[in-house]
């Protein structure tokens, strides 16, 4: 069973897909991955994109918490649709979108519209990292993020650490048993820096 952590709709349950095709983010990762983000203050009246959103998640957590909006995009038609009915129990369908697709596909194709100040991808464990890579280019591209943007990437611990491409400044991970959260704030123009320190 997983729940909604906390904010408007915390304790409430999310259908979530049956069988290993999907690994959706423990209470316990979630509830430290929010609890940073909402120290870095990136989560209030946040546009959201949450890639490789499964049950919707991460993004559902971000409008609990307050986030203005989110889409999901999600590739397996039934867990898309399963990202659909949840947000539709929490009665958030109006801010929020689920987008049937390939993520390398969708991002290949964002253009125009609001940028996003909040980015999750959560993909399998066994994605190729060059994948990975490419998907985090594409964030990059103009008018894709806005200035400040923190964008997620949950791995295994076994994982290397993602290619970041230029624009994006690298922060400390967390490490929670066997998954591993890489964080960065969107910074175009500026090399990869580290988190400052207190921060």
């Amino acid at each position: 069973m997983t729940r909604i952590v906390a904010g408007q709709f915390g304790g409430r349950t999310l259908r979530t897909p049956r069988g290993a095709g999907t690994r959706p983010t423990s209470e316990r990762v979630r509830e430290a991955l929010f609890s940073r983000l909402e120290h870095l203050d990136v989560l209030g009246s946040a546009r959201v994109l949450d890639l490789y959103a499964g049950s919707g998640a991460l993004g559902l957590e971000a409008i609990s918490r307050g986030a203005a909006s989110a889409v999901l995009v999600e590739s397996a038609r039934p867990v898309a649709r399963l990202a659909r009915h949840n947000a539709r129990d929490l009665g958030v369908y109006g801010q929020v979108q689920v987008i049937e697709a390939p993520v390398a596909r969708f991002c290949a194709t964002m253009t125009g519209g609001e940028p996003y100040s909040l980015v999750f991808a959560d993909p399998p464990y066994d994605l190729d990292e060059s994948a990975l890579g490419g998907v985090l280019s594409a964030l990059t591209a103009p008018g894709v993020l806005a200035p400040g943007a923190v964008v997620v990437a949950e791995r295994a611990v076994r994982s290397p650490e993602p290619a970041w491409p230029n624009g994006l400044e690298r922060m400390e991970p967390r490490t929670y048993g066997e998954t591993r959260l890489w964080l960065a704030r969107y910074a175009p123009g500026d090399n990869g820096q580290d988190e400052p320190a207190g921060s």
